[in-house]
């Protein structure tokens, strides 16, 4: 009977384990959950006061906007066929600037983590860049490569690629160095340390990466189409503005916004992979 006993005792205690590891779960689940009830809610209350403001004269809706009237300019694009147009430009933009941004700033930090020679040599060149508004570059990117989608896209990743490449080297330098002499010891050559070691606990700054170039993206493609296209959203805030068609700005503006949102989201959803991949 007591080995009996013994061999029931460890079941019982994984059980209540398992069972306070349930309500723990349930409980994360229930704080996500009113985390983004409270956001939709703060987001339709703001709706709703913009909406009532902008009717009783409170803000001047022609100015403002508001949101029925945003509502409308979309129907009205919609129907005219450009909507869709307009935004898949962007989108375009946005995403091949973003991934080249981040791919080849990857790229150059793993070459500045390689040659330690090359890295002194070129950071004060990259500090001094990252300081200078590359917006001001801009016509010189339409003159050099043309006014188009491509000086556009070029303009993005002139924005990103060296923020990407200091916080990616930055998160290289800061591995502990005695798990890279771990691997040192045991015969391991740089390019296991880079990918055994460096890149895996580099995750969260590549992501890191990825969550700042996503702003950045957004600010070169509504610089670049600023200056130069004849579409995308971009191009209707500055039609828009110039014919003072407010509510076309306004009705660009949050459509950047969510466009932005879901490219966020995309990028945390990769986070989620990594993790659970990783774990």
């Amino acid at each position: 009977m007591s080995n009996l006993e013994e061999r029931e005792s460890p079941k019982t205690q994984d059980t209540d384990i398992s069972q306070e590891h349930r309500v723990y779960l349930q409980r994360i689940r229930m704080e996500k959950l009113w985390v983004r009830l409270i956001q939709l809610l703060i987001l339709a209350f703001a709706l709703i006061f913009w909406e009532v403001f902008a009717n009783a004269k409170l803000v001047d809706p022609f100015i403002t906007s508001q949101p029925s009237r945003v509502l409308k300019t979309i129907l009205r694009l919609y129907e005219e066929g450009v909507l869709f147009h307009h935004i898949g430009i962007t989108c375009l933009e946005a995403f091949v600037g973003f991934i080249l941004g981040t791919f080849l700033g990857t790229i150059m930090a793993i070459i500045l983590w390689w040659s330690e020679f090359l890295c002194k040599i070129l950071e004060p060149y990259l500090v001094v860049l990252n300081s200078l508004p590359k917006i001001a570059l801009g016509p010189i990117f339409i003159v050099w490569i043309g006014a188009g989608t491509s000086a556009i896209i070029v303009m993005t990743l002139a924005i990103s690629l060296i923020v990407t490449i200091l916080e990616v080297l930055g998160g290289f330098l800061a591995i502990d160095e005695e798990k890279i002499k771990l691997v040192q010891t045991f015969g391991g050559t740089k390019f296991q340390v880079l990918t055994k070691v460096v890149l895996p606990a580099s995750y969260p700054t590549i992501i890191n990466a990825l969550k700042i170039n996503v702003g950045l993206s957004w600010v070169g493609v509504i610089v670049g189409e600023f200056l130069v296209s004849r579409a995308g959203l971009g191009y209707l805030i500055v039609y828009g503005g110039q014919v003072f068609k407010l509510d076309l700005v306004m009705t660009s503006v949050i459509i950047l916004g969510i466009a932005a949102t879901i490219m966020y989201q995309g990028v945390v959803y990769l986070e989620r992979l990594l993790v659970k991949n990783k774990g």
